[in-house]
C-alpha cells in the first residue's frame, strides 16, 4: 500500500507544518498584535453626563518589552476621564520601573486599581495541560515587589481599592468605587466592604482581578451598576465561531472577555488583557487589548431595558 502511506505521510506533514505555523503566528505576531477597543455601556444614573474610562489589566510586565511598552505610553492621548486597572502587572522581580513608566502621563489622570496574583509572586513555569484539564492549579513563584508598585501608584494619586470603597469626583460625577483582593487566589475578604453602595452616586463601580462568580454575586446585591475585572486573558486561546476554550475561573465561556450583563441590572466588563505568562507567550483569535469605555446613562430607573438583555455583548470598535 505504498499509495496509502505515502498519503499518510503528507498529511502528517502538513498537520505539522500548520501546528508550526500556528504556534509561530500566536507567538510571534499576535501576542504583539496590540489593540485598543471601544465601547459604550449604559450603566449610569439617568441625567449623568458620559463618562470615558479607559481599561487596562494583566500587562504582565518584563522590562525588555519595548514594544509592549510604546504602545502603553500612547494610550494617554485617548485622554479618558478615569483609568481603571485590575491587576496583574508584573512578571519580573525589576518590572516596577517599566510599568511605571509605560503608563506615564496615565498616572496623572483620576484611576483606581486593585492587584492580582501576579502582583504578588512571580510566574513559574508548569504542566501546559493544566491550563485545559486543570486550571484552578497554582504555582506560586517568587515574590514580587508588588509594594514598590503600590507606592508608585498611589504617589500619582491613583486609589488603591485592595478591601477599600471609596468615593469621589471625576468629570462632574459622583463615583461610589470599592474593590477587593485576587479571588482566584483567596485572597478575596469582601465583608470588608460589604454594604449597599452609595445611592447617590452617579457610578457605582466594583473592581476585583478575577471574575469569580461569588464575588461578582456580592457585588450585584450591594447595587453595583458596574464591575470591572481581568484575569482570563480573554481565554488566550480561542477558536473561531467558538470561542474561549477556558476562562481560568469560574466564569463561563462566554463571558471571557467584554461586557455582558450580571443578574438583574449590574454590568460586568471583562478585559482581555495586554501580557502573557512568559511560560505560555502565545495569543490566538484574542488579541492584546485595553478598552476604552464610554458610559452613559442608563434607560429612567437604571435599569435595562427590554431591548437590552440577556447576555448580547455591545459591538466593538477597534483601533
Amino acid at each position: 500500500m505504498p499509495a496509502v502511506s505515502s498519503l499518510l505521510k503528507t498529511t502528517g506533514a502538513v498537520g505539522l507544518g500548520s501546528a508550526v505555523a500556528g504556534i509561530g503566528y500566536a507567538s510571534l505576531i499576535e501576542r504583539n498584535a496590540f489593540v485598543l477597543r471601544e465601547l459604550t455601556m449604559p450603566v449610569l444614573t439617568p441625567g449623568s453626563s458620559p463618562l470615558r474610562v479607559l481599561h487596562v489589566s494583566d500587562l504582565h510586565m518584563r522590562p525588555g518589552q519595548r514594544r509592549k511598552q510604546a504602545w502603553l505610553r500612547e494610550l494617554a492621548a485617548w485622554e479618558p476621564d478615569l483609568v481603571v486597572n485590575t491587576g496583574d502587572n508584573l512578571a519580573h522581580p525589576k518590572a516596577v520601573p517599566a510599568v511605571v513608566q509605560s503608563l506615564g502621563d496615565l498616572l496623572s489622570l483620576p484611576g483606581v486599581f486593585v492587584f492580582g496574583s501576579n502582583d504578588y509572586f512571580g510566574p513559574r513555569p508548569k504542566n501546559p495541560m493544566n491550563y485545559l484539564t486543570n486550571p484552578g492549579h497554582r504555582v506560586h513563584g517568587q515574590p514580587l515587589p508588588w509594594q514598590d508598585l503600590r507606592a508608585a501608584f498611589t504617589e500619582r494619586g491613583w486609589l488603591d481599592l485592595t478591601h477599600n470603597r471609596r468615593e469621589f469626583e471625576v468629570g462632574g460625577l459622583h463615583i461610589a468605587a470599592a474593590g477587593v483582593d485576587d479571588p482566584h487566589i483567596d485572597r478575596d475578604r469582601y465583608e470588608t466592604i460589604a454594604g449597599p453602595a452609595s445611592p447617590a452616586a452617579n457610578l457605582r463601580l466594583g473592581l476585583t482581578h478575577s471574575p469569580e462568580p461569588r464575588v461578582l454575586d456580592r457585588f450585584a446585591a450591594d447595587g453595583y451598576q458596574l464591575v470591572m475585572a481581568g484575569h482570563t486573558h480573554g481565554g488566550q486561546l480561542c477558536l473561531p465561531f467558538y470561542g474561549a476554550l477556558v476562562t481560568n475561573s469560574g466564569l463561563d465561556r462566554s463571558r471571557a472577555k467584554g461586557a455582558s450583563r450580571w443578574g438583574a441590572t449590574m454590568r460586568l466588563h471583562v478585559s482581555a488583557g495586554i501580557g502573557t505568562s512568559p511560560y505560555a507567550p502565545v495569543r490566538f483569535c484574542c488579541r492584546p487589548e485595553a478598552t476604552l469605555l464610554t458610559l452613559i446613562a442608563a434607560p429612567t430607573g437604571g435599569r435595562n431595558s427590554d431591548s437590552d438583555r440577556g447576555r448580547s455583548q455591545p459591538s466593538y470598535s477597534v483601533r
